[in-house]
């Protein structure tokens, strides 16, 4: 991404492997993206586009989530976004909601830990979508962008994160008003 967008542009980016939209993880430990979520925007402040893509982890099997639920955990850090202050002059940043492209099926990542994910994780977009509309923020369907890597099942290749990162800039690039 940042290499498409070039030097205009600041990247920062905030991932950390097993993180959740709301949830605490009891094997995991501190994976919670609502408690991480309100001291990371005001110590990056002022931020012009917030990126959330979050969820996937949530469809680990010991959560027993429904995709409404994962949505309602992403949904209520969208709404900590918009309350906090943290884009221009104190106004809310934009954001823009990407919803997780869908996980393979369990016989494809023989991951037990996310069994039954795969079948939740169709429908994540369709939900997320319904969020990024409710509140009025900008939405990219990773799905329609990228494919799981068939070599884990969870995650993406190295080609996948490049086409990722390229999607997301020309996102950017075309909702971004730029100047001089």
């Amino acid at each position: 991404m940042a290499e498409r967008l070039g030097s205009r542009f600041s990247i920062i980016e905030e991932g950390q492997s097993g993180r959740t939209t709301v949830w605490d993880d009891p094997v995991e430990g501190d994976k919670n993206g609502l408690r991480y979520l309100p001291a990371c925007l005001e110590s990056h402040m002022p931020l012009d586009l917030v990126i959330l893509m979050l969820g996937t982890n949530d469809l680990k099997a010991r959560f027993s989530l429904t995709t409404l639920d994962i949505a309602l955990g992403v949904e209520r850090l969208v709404q900590v976004i918009l309350k906090s202050g943290c884009g221009v002059d104190g106004a809310p940043p934009a954001i823009l909601l990407a919803a997780p492209p869908p996980i393979n099926p369990l016989d494809d990542v023989g991951l037990e830990m996310f069994y039954g994910g795969h079948e939740k994780s169709a429908s994540l977009a369709q939900r997320y979508k319904a969020v990024a509309e409710r509140w009025g923020c900008e939405f990219l369907d990773v799905g329609a962008v990228i494919a799981i890597d068939a070599a884990d099942g969870i995650h993406y290749s190295e080609a996948a994160h490049r086409r990722l990162g390229y999607a997301m800039a020309e996102h950017v690039l075309n909702t971004r008003q730029l100047e001089g």
